[in-house]
C-alpha cells in the first residue's frame, strides 16, 4: 500500500508567491477580536481612571501610571491599524466604526490616517515616490546636492530628539487636526479631522470641567506623548534598518519591497502583545489584510519567514544612526561613513 505524501509544499521563492500563501490566514474572528478589543479598552480606561484617583495621593504616582498608559494606547493604535487594513472584522462598516472611535482616543482622524497609510503602502520602497506617510529618506547623492541649509535642515529632522521626542508631539497633538496633504481631496477628510476634533475637545471639556487642568496635563498629555513616541519608534525601526530596500520606479516591485523593506522586529512577549505583533512588520507588509493576531501563526508555520529581516531591540538601537540611502551599495548608512567614502558634501 502507497502512504500518502505528507511533505509540506516547498517555501516559495519569491514574495508574489508568498502572497498567495498569506491569503490562507486573511479571515478575521469576530470573536477574537471584540476579545482584543476589550483586553485592550478595559485596561487603558482602568489605568486612566487609577491615575486620575493617584492625583490625590501622589502627583508622581499619577504620572507614573499615566506612562505605563501609554503602551495600551500604542495597542489601541495598533488596533485602529488593522481596521484601516479591513483586517479586524468581516464588517468593513463595523470597523471603520470601531477606528474612527478609537481614533479619538489616539488623536488620529481615522480616515484621513487610513488614506494616507494606503499610500505608504503602495509607495512603501519607491524613491520615486517619497513624502506622504513615510520618514523622509534622502539619497547620499540627494544630500550632497542640498545647500548648507538643506543639509542642516535635514540633519534637524533625522536628529533623534526631533524624531521621537518634538516630531510625535507635534504630529498627534497638532499636525492630526488638520487634513495636511489631503487639503484638496474632498470633504470627507475634513469631516473626519474635524469630526475628531470635536470628539476630543468634548472629552477634554469633560475632564477640565470634571477634575481642572490637572488630568489633562498629568495624565492625557503624558499618556499621548509616551504613546506618540513608541509609535514612531516602532514605525522606524520597522523600515529604517541597515539593508532595507528603495529602488527608483523603473526597478521597484511593490512586492519585494514590502517582504524586503520592511524588518522582522522580534520584542518579547509582553511588548510584543502590547505592539499587537507589529513588529511582524514584513508579513503584515506582504498582506496586510492579515489580522494582528493572526500573524504569529504565520511565522510558526514558515519558519523562512520568521528568520528574514530578524531586527532585536539591541541591533535596532544601531539604525538611529542611518541616515542616507546609498543607491550604489544599496544600504542605509550614517552622515560619517557617506563622508568618508564619499568626501565632504
Amino acid at each position: 500500500m502507497t502512504l500518502p505524501d505528507t511533505t509540506p509544499p516547498p517555501a516559495p521563492t519569491d514574495a508574489v508567491a508568498w502572497v498567495r500563501v498569506l491569503a490562507r490566514y486573511r479571515e478575521p474572528s469576530t470573536t477574537r477580536s471584540l476579545w482584543e478589543l476589550a483586553a485592550t479598552l478595559v485596561p487603558f480606561v482602568a489605568l486612566w481612571a487609577l491615575a486620575w484617583l493617584s492625583l490625590s495621593v501622589s502627583l508622581w504616582l499619577a504620572l507614573a501610571i499615566a506612562v505605563v498608559n501609554g503602551l495600551f494606547l500604542v495597542r489601541l493604535f495598533c488596533i485602529q491599524h488593522d481596521c484601516g487594513h479591513a483586517s479586524f472584522f468581516k464588517s468593513r462598516r463595523a470597523q471603520d466604526w470601531v477606528g474612527r472611535c478609537v481614533g479619538v482616543l489616539t488623536l488620529t482622524p481615522y480616515d484621513v490616517w487610513r488614506r494616507t497609510h494606503s499610500l505608504h503602502h503602495a509607495r512603501h520602497g519607491n524613491l520615486d515616490q517619497r513624502g506622504i506617510g513615510d520618514i523622509l529618506t534622502l539619497t547620499v547623492a540627494e544630500y550632497r546636492a542640498r545647500g548648507w541649509g538643506g543639509r542642516l535642515a535635514y540633519r534637524l529632522y533625522r536628529n533623534p530628539v526631533v524624531l521621537f521626542v518634538l516630531g510625535p508631539s507635534w504630529l498627534f497633538l497638532l499636525q492630526n487636526r488638520l487634513p495636511l496633504g489631503l487639503m484638496t481631496a474632498g470633504a470627507r477628510y475634513w469631516v473626519s479631522a474635524m469630526g475628531t476634533n470635536a470628539a476630543i475637545a468634548g472629552g477634554l471639556g469633560a475632564i477640565v470641567w470634571l477634575g481642572g487642568l490637572m488630568p489633562v496635563v498629568a495624565i492625557f498629555l503624558p499618556t499621548s506623548i509616551v504613546a506618540g513616541s513608541l509609535g514612531v519608534w516602532l514605525f522606524y525601526v520597522q523600515h529604517q534598518f541597515e539593508t532595507t530596500h528603495w529602488s527608483k520606479e523603473d526597478d521597484w516591485q511593490v512586492h519585494d519591497a514590502a517582504l524586503q523593506g520592511s524588518s522582522h522586529y522580534v520584542l518579547p512577549q509582553p511588548l510584543q502583545w502590547l505592539s499587537a505583533n507589529i513588529g511582524i512588520h514584513h508579513v503584515h507588509h506582504l498582506y496586510s489584510r492579515v489580522p494582528f493576531y493572526r500573524l504569529p501563526e504565520i511565522l510558526r508555520d514558515h519558519k523562512e519567514l520568521a528568520e528574514a529581516q530578524r531586527l532585536t531591540p539591541l541591533q535596532s538601537l544601531r539604525s538611529v544612526g542611518l541616515k542616507l540611502w546609498d543607491e550604489q551599495r544599496g544600504r542605509l548608512m550614517s552622515f560619517a561613513e557617506a563622508k568618508r567614502l564619499y568626501g565632504a558634501a
